[in-house]
């Protein structure tokens, strides 16, 4: 129970710890957490993959801690680890640029800052080590020179200069963490909404799907009232309420089935649609579904999904979606599959990229990936508005947000 009651990953602020091997970036997590979370060594590039610890910074509240392999890894293994730190890098909020103090400023530091500039990314550049130069104070002008801007000395291993750092990571985040709601601010207080969500093989045993979870917890937070019901029982339940709801969200899988039970005057759309909404550019997702139209048999499709699970007989990307899709193209498309961090760092040979509601990967991540497609021209939607799309009731779907 204790997982279930965690907050989900792609809703904490992303904090990415970034610099060369063996600057001390694992030390720094330690330091910062009063955890021993991330493994120490003298031995450059112990750090090979990204790390990734869930915790809580108060006052901050839930964080999500990265540890990233050395940005001047060698070798083809090393390209490969530098390729993961990259990836880190499109769903940072806030970046820590850990430099060696007792070493002059790199072509790897300088590139880190214009990456980051680039991306829109907040980062802090932090001096560690700094008991191990003559003169600190002398060391932290120079550096402050070399950047253009001001540079947090640091001891990790005497835990000096930790609890400022800290306190500039839990001032900065909350103007960097983008965190728009889900749906209550759709809705007002004393409204009801209605959630209609379909039981079926795909559905966790025991319990519901993420978006779910977020949409009651947003009608609540709105101060409005929720209705579960499942797709069978949808007609039913609004022809036993009193008033209408002033809204209705459908799991994707069922949009046709909601579209007939639910009387026009009454707002309808997604959980993934509200997701989508949530995490990336809901327009821009939008006007990707028409590239449907321009698709032919043969045609390369990416289907990314940002979790990782088992598929089942009725899977929504891997089952139903394709066959939807070569459906309405009339003949096979060629998929391709991508699942949770990993996104590819060329885009260019896909007619269409197909991604998935965006539950477990934060929004800078999301609309990150929008971001390469677009530069790239490449159109991407996400599982909801294109089913609404393939079903000829987008317009209805995406009304609810108009004038949001």
């Amino acid at each position: 129970m204790a997982e279930m009651n965690q907050t989900p990953k792609g809703m904490r602020v992303h904090i990415g710890i970034f610099g060369r091997r063996n600057a001390g970036k694992s030390s720094v997590i330690n330091a910062l957490t009063k955890q021993n979370i991330a493994l120490v060594s003298d031995v450059a590039g112990t750090t090979t993959d990204p790390v990734f610890k869930a915790m809580e910074i108060l006052p901050l509240g839930p964080v999500m801690i990265i540890d990233t392999a050395g940005i001047d890894d060698i070798g083809d293994l090393g390209k490969l680890r530098i390729g993961k730190t990259k990836e880190v890098m499109t769903k940072t909020d806030v970046a820590v640029i850990v430099i060696d103090a007792a070493n002059d400023v790199s072509d790897f530091e300088r590139s880190l800052v214009s990456e980051f500039k680039k991306l829109g990314t907040t980062y802090i550049l932090a001096a560690n080590k700094i008991e191990t130069v003559a003169d600190p104070a002398e060391r932290i002008a120079f550096l402050d020179k070399a950047f253009g801007e001001k540079v947090v000395p640091i001891s990790a291993l005497e835990k000096k200069g930790i609890d400022e750092l800290r306190s500039l990571i839990v001032k900065t985040a909350p103007e960097a963490f983008e965190d728009g709601p889900m749906l209550r601010d759709l809705v007002k207080e004393g409204d009801t909404v209605v959630l209609c969500v379909p039981i079926d093989t795909a559905a966790p045993k025991g319990r519901i799907i993420l978006p779910q979870v977020h949409a009651i917890r947003d009608i609540l937070d709105a101060n409005a009232k929720a209705v579960v019901v499942k797709e069978n029982q949808l007609a039913e339940q609004l022809d036993n309420l009193k008033e209408p709801p002033a809204l209705v969200v459908t799991d994707s899988q069922v949009f046709a089935k909601a579209d007939r039970a639910v009387p026009k005057e009454i707002p309808l759309t997604s959980f993934s649609i509200l997701m989508a909404r949530q995490k990336g550019n809901l327009s821009g997702l939008a006007a990707g579904a028409k590239a449907v139209e321009n698709l032919k048999p043969g045609d390369k499709v990416l289907i990314a999904e940002a979790c990782t699970h088992v598929c089942q007989a009725e899977d929504i990307g891997r089952v139903k979606i394709p066959a939807w899709l070569n459906k309405k193209v009339g003949g096979e498309l060629n998929y391709e599959w991508y699942t949770g961090d990993s996104f590819p760092e060329d885009v260019s040979s896909y007619k269409l990229v197909i991604h998935c509601g965006a539950c477990m990967i934060n929004r800078r991540a999301m609309l990150s990936r929008q971001k390469k497609c677009a530069e790239t021209g490449v159109s991407i939607v996400n599982y909801g508005v294109l089913i609404s799309y393939l079903h000829g009731i987008m317009d209805r779907a995406m009304s609810p947000m108009k004038d949001n």
